[in-house]
């Protein structure tokens, strides 16, 4: 479980032959500067559309074009450069780098802009080529180190892609009664399920390391009834079955969350930013879930939720996975810095204007909006000018990777 994702310590020996640029040299490099930049661009690009300031082509509803780029594009972008880092750590063996690794990420980006040039055809075939590569260089290491245990991060790409397809048969009509909203969620929910495996793995490790003498409380049977508990209401929500059914199972798997996070030790982290983002963001599940039961007695609309999985749970892990990953894969110390501070109170902060903005001050729909884009987009914007210098140039270490 401790080599789940190892990040080395800064050491005092440098290499004699360490590159001058070395964006080529691990996936977290290249894919994190894609996802955060994708983050910061994206949001507001789809505010202007929906609020009638821009049009562009796109081929698609600004709507549904939205719920895909948030999955396929932003989400995909971080969770490929992680995996590609966490499974040299976990293996030992190389993932790509070099020409291999620019060529994933012209993959993407080709994707990326064909959805924006109104040509979804032709980034879906793209896309489909992406993640195809993605598991493949994922599962032939996996493979190769036979290392069963994390088989299913590799597949998780080839689901992907399969929901990749239903998202594009659902936005052209051809499934009948389910829509690409449902398919949207699909792709949103696979992401969050992701989260909460990794999450289990390194979250309770990172806080017991960085406060030596915490108690917590972690039991496997809490662990798997949490995890059961969720993927049932996903799958309740996704087959349109609401009600007190959904309510229900949708409560008990936000309190085993809340139990599970409360074990860790959440309420221990407060004075270490590199802790508290990542179990606040874990804390959006369980206020997800819970949004998810008032909308199933048609108390609040389904879209906060979603939200609260997406930007809350999704956006805040990543923005403390993308800083803490990177300090320590570039050789510095694993500490947040008030750059850090702010990027996370940002990210933070569109969520709560998000989630609990509409249900606060409904009459300001469009002005939350537009301050909750503001923050997500400053946030990651943060990122990319306090981390891109570091991205791109070798470890201060000078160790390869």
């Amino acid at each position: 479980m401790s080599q789940f994702l190892k990040i080395e310590s800064p050491s005092q020996t440098r290499g004699d032959a360490a590159p001058r640029f070395a964006l080529w040299q691990l996936g977290f490099r290249p894919f994190y500067l894609l996802g955060a930049a994708f983050a910061a661009l994206a949001v507001p690009l789809w505010l202007l559309q929906y609020g009638g300031g821009m049009s562009l082509a796109l081929g698609w509803p600004a709507q549904t074009w939205h719920s895909h780029e948030m999955v396929f594009g932003f989400a995909v972008a971080i969770v490929a450069g992680f995996l590609f880092t966490a499974v040299r750590n976990w293996t030992g063996l190389p993932t790509p780098t070099g020409a291999r690794l620019a060529a994933l990420c012209l993959l993407w980006l080709g994707a990326r802009a064909a959805y924006l040039l109104g040509a979804p055809r032709l980034a879906l075939a793209i896309e489909l080529l992406f993640l195809g590569l993605v598991a493949y260089a994922l599962l032939r290491v996996l493979v190769r180190a036979r290392n069963r245990r994390n088989y299913f991060v590799g597949l998780l790409f080839v689901a992907l892609a399969a929901v990749d397809l239903v998202f594009h048969a659902a936005a052209a009509g051809a499934l009948g009664g389910f829509s690409q909203v449902a398919a949207g969620r699909l792709g949103l929910y696979l992401i969050v399920t992701l989260t909460m495996v990794i999450a289990g793995r390194v979250m309770p490790m990172f806080t017991l390391n960085a406060l030596r003498g915490l108690r917590q409380f972690r039991d496997v049977r809490l662990d798997r009834a949490a995890l059961a508990a969720t993927v049932i209401a996903f799958a309740l929500d996704l087959a349109s079955v609401g009600g007190a059914t959904l309510a229900a199972v949708a409560v008990l798997a936000a309190v085993l969350h809340a139990v599970r996070l409360v074990g860790w030790g959440a309420l221990a982290t407060l004075r270490n930013p590199l802790l508290w983002v990542l179990h606040l963001a874990y804390a959006w599940l369980a206020v997800g879930l819970a949004l998810m039961a008032a909308s199933a007695m048609n108390l609040v609309p389904p879209s906060l939720a979603v939200h609260a999985f997406g930007l809350g749970v999704v956006g805040g892990l990543v923005i403390g996975m993308i800083t803490r990953t990177a300090l320590g894969h570039t050789g510095r110390m694993l500490v947040a810095g008030r750059g850090e501070a702010a990027m996370y109170l940002l990210v933070h902060f569109a969520v709560l204007l998000r989630v609990a903005g509409p249900l606060v001050a409904p009459g300001h729909y469009l002005a939350l909006l537009v301050a909750a884009s503001a923050a997500w987009s400053a946030g990651f914007a943060l990122y990319l000018v306090v981390y891109a210098p570091r991205l791109v140039r070798p470890r201060l270490d000078g160790l390869p990777g």
